[in-house]
Order: structure tokens, then sequence, then C-alpha cells
């Protein structure tokens, strides 16, 4: 778990900046495998370039990392099974909430940078859009996939497939959606994931067979246009939306 809330069953609605028919405009940047560090340090150069200009367009970043664990910034030392001093384990402490995760290849990571003043100033409501961005690609595999009170996330059949774990600042977002598509999940054994104990961490792979994170990524980007009423724009090879 990132982060705790109360419960409430949320679906997308009419935002903002599609009253009028305008649909606001999101790069989608797909990224291939990238080491957490430089994803961690892109993310804090979008959110400042933001902060100093709220006008900039948002941004959604698809990527994997090859294999690490993330502690939120008041995460327990003791949902770790390993000292973390005494390991080649990378780990690292960041500014999301919550507990420990762990990334790794065939699970597919999504930052959104978006500026919630153009949607909802309720971060409630953008961990509720989160999951649903989720739990739509789920059921075009004809899966339910289900929220949990007190929790944030996505279940299948009592699994957790996806952790959702955000930072805000100035209402720009940071971090986001991690949903297990096709990953080696023993790297979970080495934590208690999210601080969660008594529930089995999933992935898709388990539900559909051969399934691939290419086509999974295609799925993700179409629910989150949905979901966000946004005309995600491409990055193209080669560019990057830092200065």
């Amino acid at each position: 778990m990132f982060l705790e809330w109360n419960a409430t069953d949320s679906t997308s609605q009419a935002l903002p900046h599609s009253a009028g028919g305008e649909k606001r405009c999101c790069w989608l940047d797909n990224q291939g495998l990238v080491p957490y560090e430089f994803a961690w340090e892109e993310q804090r150069s979008l959110v400042a370039q933001r902060i100093s200009n709220p006008g900039l367009d948002d941004v959604l970043l698809l990527l994997e990392h090859p294999p690490v664990y993330t502690l939120g910034k008041g995460a327990n030392l003791d949902f770790l099974k390993f000292d973390p001093t005494q390991t080649n384990l990378p780990v690292h402490r960041i500014e999301r909430g919550g507990e420990v995760t762990h990334h790794c290849p065939g699970q597919l990571v999504g930052y959104s940078i978006l500026n919630l003043r153009y949607y909802q100033q309720d971060l409630h409501w953008y961990l509720r859009q989160l999951e649903e961005v989720i739990i739509r690609v789920l059921d075009s595999y004809g899966l339910q996939g289900t929220r949990q009170p007190g929790f944030t996330g996505v279940w299948l059949e009592g699994h957790k497939v996806a952790a959702i774990g955000i930072k805000v600042r100035r209402w720009i977002t940071m971090h986001g959606f991690a949903l297990n598509v096709c990953p080696d999940l023993r790297g979970f054994e080495y934590i208690v994931p999210c601080g969660i104990g008594n529930q089995p961490v999933g992935s898709l792979a388990q539900f559909v067979p051969n399934i691939e994170i290419e086509q999974v990524r295609s799925q993700i980007a179409t629910a989150f246009a949905q979901v966000f009423q946004v005309e995600l724009m491409r990055v193209r090879s080669g560019e990057s939306l830092r200065s």
C-alpha cells in the first residue's frame, strides 16, 4: 500500500478542462528498461518545470525498471526482510507516501505528471482514477479488478496486481502506478509488499497465458486517455521532454 484512504467508488466524470469539448494534451513517453534513479530524476525535472510554468502540457511516462526496492518517506524498515545496509540489492527511500514495494522487468510502471488544477484538486479522486485505468485494462481481458476498503491499488481474485503511490507538489503529481504484467514475482519474497502481510502479490500472466507487456502498454495508454479525458501525443524516439 502506498497511501491509505477511506474507500468510495469513484468513476470518471466531466472534468474542468473538457467542459468546453476541448481535451487537454498529455505527452505519452514510451520508454524501455530505465534505471530507477534516471526515471526518478526525470520526474523531478518535469515537476519543477511545471511548477515554474503551470501552463505546460501533462506527461505520462510508461516504462520498466531493473530490480529495485523503494520505500515511502515514512516507510517502516520492519517490512524489509533483509538489512538494507548489508546487501547489494538497490534500495531507495523516496518522497511518496506508503511502505516498501518492488519494481522489476515485466512490471509496467506509469508515472503521470499532471496538473490537478485542470482536473480535480482532490487526491482521493486522483487515486481512484488511477485505479480505474487499471480496472479498465483488466476488463479488456474479461478480468474483474477490484478495490479493497482502506487500501490503494487493484486486486484480481485476491491477488494484488497493481500498486499505486503518488506525490503531489503544488497540485503537480509524480510517481503513479505499477502493474504486474509478467514479472518474476520472487523479488517480492524479500519484503512485505506495501506492508500487507496476509495477501499475495499476483500478475496478469497468472490469468492470461503468454501476455506481453507491449500489448498492455497500449491498453494502459488508451484507458488513461479515456479516464482522464486527455488527448495523448506520443513523444518521438530520440526526443526528450526535459529542458
